[in-house]
């Protein structure tokens, strides 16, 4: 059981950080999402801090549980690999949140 919830967790931080890979390249190649720059900020700062949130619960639980650890891992190398999903979605939800924040405040087009 609980190995199909970590599953789901990892399909849910998967489509997180491919959210944040389309919303970060979207604005790399066009200059607006919606034609407002403070729209696609707030867009971006959103979904950037809702990202974040996923993973940063799972390390959270992962150092402060009182269990050892709150999912079973089949492997050390299962463990890494969680971990470093982990990690990646929060630098891709940093890059975001920057993404958004520059938009935000970038300009005053």
């Amino acid at each position: 059981m609980e190995q199909q919830r970590l599953g789901c967790k990892n399909i849910m931080l998967s489509v997180l950080m491919v959210l944040g890979i389309a919303y970060s390249g979207f604005l790399y190649y066009q200059p607006t999402l919606t034609g407002r720059h403070d729209l696609d900020g707030i867009i971006g700062v959103m979904l950037g801090l809702y990202t974040s949130s996923h993973p940063a619960a799972h390390l959270v639980d992962m150092f402060f549980s009182r269990r050892a650890m709150p999912y079973q891992f089949s492997s050390k190398r299962s463990f890494v690999l969680w971990l470093f999903l982990n990690v990646l979605v929060l630098f891709i939800s940093g890059i975001v949140i920057f993404a958004g924040t520059t938009r935000l405040i970038g300009r005053g087009d």
